[in-house]
C-alpha cells in the first residue's frame, strides 16, 4: 500500500488547524448554550478547550471505563502538544474528552445525556424534512434505475441545503456536475450481481442525513438487492451529529409518523425489517476510535467479512477508510482500500483535505477554480473498490 504524510493540525491556516482554533470554540459555545450544564461541567469543558489549543495531551482518569484502551491508542503521545498528534487522533480524542467533561459516562444527572441531541432533534423536526418526505411519493412512479439513482444521490449529498428528493429525482443537473468521481454504475452492477447477499452500511450523521440513508436501505431490501442490511452506528455521541441507535429509532419513528404515504410506508417496512432481522443495527467501540479502519480489531473485521458490499457514508468514514493523509489526489481509490475485508463503496461529500481517485483533468480544473473545493462541501465522490 502506498504511503503519504499523515495530517496534523500544526500548520496555521490549514483546515486541520482551523478545526481546533475556530470550529471547536464555536462548538463549545453551542454545546454550553444548548443545555443548562452546571458550573462544574462548564468549567471542565472550558478547560478542555484551552488544553486542546495551548496545552498537552492528558490521558483519561483511571476511573474512566475506557482508560486502558485510550492509554494504548495514545502510546507515545501523552504529554505532547495536541497539534503533534495526528489530526484524526486528536479530533477524536477531543470528542471523547468532551463527553467526559459534561459527565456523560459518570453516575449522576448528566449520565447518558447526548450533548448534541438539541441540534439533532431540531433538524429532524424541521420543515425541510417535511418537504423531503412529501417528495418521496414522486419517486414511486419512476423506473427502478432512475429511482435508485435518485435515492443514492440523496444519501450522498445528505443535508446540503438546496437538495431534496424532488431535486435528486431529476436526471443530471448540478448534482452530477459537482461529482469529483462517480462510480455509481459499478455499485449498482455489483449489487445486481450479488443480489440477495448481506450489505453493510456504516452511518455518518443523524437527522436529515440519516433519513435518506434509511430510505436507500429500504430500497435495497424491498428490491431484494440485499437479503439483510447491517447498519453500523456510533456507540456514543460523536463528532456533533454522528448517528447512534437513539438517532436511528428517532428517524424510523419520524418516517412512520410522516403525513406522506410513501414515507410512512418506508418507516413501516423498516420497522418490520428490524423485527424480522432483515435490518440489523450494530455498533462497536472501534467506531469511535481515533484510528483508521486499517487498524480495526479482528472481531469487527470478521463482521464485515462476507458482506457483498460495505457502504461507508460521510467524510469521517472516508478519512478512516483511505487514511487521514495528504495523498496525491490522483492516487487510485483501490490502492488505499485493499485492506478492507469486503467490497466497499464510499459515499462522501468533501469536507476535509483528504481525497483520492480524482483523474488528472478534473484535478487541474478544480485546482484552477480558486475555491477550497476539498473542504467547502460543494463536491462529492461515489467510489467503489471491489474485492473478489
Amino acid at each position: 500500500m502506498p504511503t503519504a504524510p499523515v495530517i496534523h493540525s500544526d500548520v496555521p491556516g490549514s483546515f486541520a488547524w482551523g478545526v481546533f482554533h475556530e470550529r471547536h470554540p464555536r462548538l463549545v459555545e453551542q454545546v454550553l448554550g444548548a443545555l443548562p450544564y452546571g458550573p462544574a461541567e462548564r468549567a471542565e469543558v472550558e478547560r478542555l478547550l484551552a488544553e486542546s489549543i495551548t496545552g498537552v495531551l492528558e490521558p483519561l482518569a483511571e476511573s474512566a471505563h475506557d482508560h486502558a484502551q485510550w492509554l494504548e491508542w495514545g502510546q507515545g503521545l501523552w504529554g505532547r502538544p495536541w497539534d503533534e498528534a495526528p489530526f484524526l487522533w486528536a479530533e477524536s480524542y477531543f470528542y471523547r474528552r468532551l463527553l467526559e467533561a459534561i459527565g456523560y459516562f459518570r453516575p449522576g444527572a448528566w449520565q447518558g445525556i447526548d450533548p448534541f441531541a438539541p441540534f439533532k432533534n431540531a433538524e429532524l423536526a424541521g420543515t425541510a424534512v417535511d418537504d423531503e418526505l412529501a417528495a418521496l411519493s414522486r419517486l414511486d412512479g419512476l423506473p427502478d434505475p432512475r429511482r435508485a439513482r435518485a435515492l443514492l444521490s440523496s444519501a450522498l449529498w445528505g443535508n446540503r441545503a438546496d437538495l431534496s428528493f424532488r431535486i435528486t429525482a431529476e436526471a443530471g443537473g448540478p448534482i452530477a456536475s459537482d461529482l469529483v468521481a462517480d462510480e455509481s454504475a459499478t455499485l449498482w452492477d455489483e449489487l445486481d450481481r450479488t443480489s440477495g447477499g448481506r450489505v453493510c452500511v456504516v452511518a455518518d450523521n443523524a437527522g436529515r442525513e440519516l433519513l435518506p440513508d434509511l430510505v436507500l436501505i429500504d430500497h435495497l431490501l424491498s428490491r431484494t438487492l440485499a437479503a439483510q442490511v447491517v447498519l453500523y452506528v456510533k456507540p456514543q455521541p460523536y463528532y456533533v451529529s454522528d448517528a447512534t441507535m437513539a438517532d436511528v429509532l428517532a428517524s424510523v419513528v419520524r418516517l412512520r409518523a410522516a403525513s406522506s404515504e410513501a414515507a410512512e410506508g418506508v418507516g413501516g417496512r423498516l420497522w418490520q425489517a428490524m423485527n424480522d432481522g432483515a435490518l440489523v443495527v450494530r455498533s462497536h467501540p472501534f467506531l469511535s476510535a481515533p484510528l483508521p479502519f486499517h487498524d480495526m480489531p479482528a472481531d469487527l473485521r470478521a463482521e464485515f467479512t462476507g458482506a457483498v458490499m460495505t457502504i461507508l457514508k460521510g467524510d469521517l468514514n472516508y478519512r478512516r477508510l483511505v487514511g487521514d493523509r495528504l495523498w496525491p489526489p490522483t492516487t487510485p481509490f483501490t490502492a488505499t482500500v485493499g485492506h478492507f475485508p469486503s467490497s466497499v463503496t464510499a459515499l462522501r461529500t468533501l469536507k476535509s483535505d483528504v481525497v483520492v481517485g480524482v483523474d488528472a483533468a478534473t484535478l487541474a480544473r478544480l485546482d484552477g477554480s480558486g475555491t477550497p473545493w476539498r473542504t467547502n462541501g460543494r463536491h462529492a465522490v461515489v467510489q467503489v473498490g471491489l474485492r473478489r
